[in-house]
Parts: structure tokens; C-alpha cells; sequence
């Protein structure tokens, strides 16, 4: 992990807390290449109502558009999440040169918690992979933002008994 890795990360991350701010999972990705901030997205899964609209598939979609080419060879992807399997297939098909995200995915992650997709020689491009940089910050904010919406809908289950009972006793 280099400094520049963990730089790019932060970028990702504030991304991430875009997505946060509109009540979607916080997820951030960015597309660099030489350096330089190609395409930046957050998810937007929630606010579209379309399941394709992950942090990684609207960077890579973007970074398309501005490199005016659906090959982004030479540039690598920044993300707080590990890919799961459709944006792992993406980044593969956009022949992305290298991956590095924070936290590990146990349930849906495919660069090495449940497969490693990325690095698979039976497809006819690989990706490098890193993991874990700024895992933690990445890992807390998802956590904090789920524990946050389990108790808000807790409290909502709360306050419609309440209704409900005060509306029952009224009889």
C-alpha cells in the first residue's frame, strides 16, 4: 500500500459519504490514471430504484465517456467496497489494470472474500488487486450506517405500536 493508494482511498471515501448523505450504502469509487482523477461516482441504488446504479459501473460509465474509449487500460479503481460479481464483471470487461478497495465484502465480495473474479487466468484479462487500504475507515462507515438505519427502523416499529395501542385503548 503506498501513500498514494491510501490518498486516492480518501477521495473514494468522500464519495462514499455522498452516497451516505442521500440514505444510500455508503460506497465510493474513483478512476485514476497517471495519477490523475479520471471518474469519481458514489452509489445511487436507492435514489434510481435500478440495481445497476453501483459507486464502480457509474465511475467506470463515466470514465468512458471522458476517455471516449469502453477499454480503460492503464487505470486503477479506487473503492471503499469490494466489488461484488456484476461490477467485477465490468471491471473486467472495461480491462481496468488494477484494483484496490478497503473493506472486504464476506457476503457478495468476488476480488478474494467469496471469489477472486478479478484475478481469475481463465478470463482473458486480470486485474491486480489490493485490499484493506483504509479498511477500517471504510468498514466503519458501513457499519455505523447500517447500526444507524436498523435503529431508526427499530424506532419507527416503536412509535407505530404506540399508535396502534393508543388507537386500540380509544375503542
Amino acid at each position: 500500500m503506498s501513500d498514494r493508494d491510501e490518498y486516492w482511498m480518501k477521495i473514494a471515501l468522500n464519495e462514499a459519504q455522498k452516497a451516505r448523505d442521500l440514505r444510500e450504502v455508503p460506497i465510493g469509487a474513483v478512476l485514476v490514471k497517471n495519477d490523475q482523477l479520471i471518474a469519481s461516482a458514489y452509489n445511487l441504488r436507492e435514489t434510481t430504484q435500478n440495481a445497476v446504479t453501483h459507486a464502480e459501473l457509474l465511475a467506470i460509465e463515466k470514465a468512458c465517456k471522458t476517455e471516449g474509449s469502453w477499454r480503460l487500460e492503464g487505470m486503477t479503481l479506487y473503492v471503499t467496497l469490494e466489488p461484488c460479481p456484476m461490477c467485477s464483471g465490468a471491471i473486467l470487461l472495461s480491462r481496468v489494470e488494477r484494483v484496490v478497495y478497503g473493506a472486504a465484502d464476506p457476503k457478495a465480495g468476488c476480488a478474494g472474500s467469496l471469489m477472486n473474479l478479478l484475478e481469475d487466468d481463465r478470463f482473458n484479462h486480470q486485474c491486480k488487486v489490493e485490499s484493506g487500504v483504509l479498511q477500517e475507515e471504510c468498514g466503519d462507515l458501513l457499519s455505523t450506517f447500517f447500526r444507524t438505519l436498523r435503529a431508526e427502523k427499530k424506532e419507527a416499529k416503536r412509535q407505530q405500536m404506540l399508535v396502534n395501542e393508543s388507537i386500540n385503548s380509544g375503542k
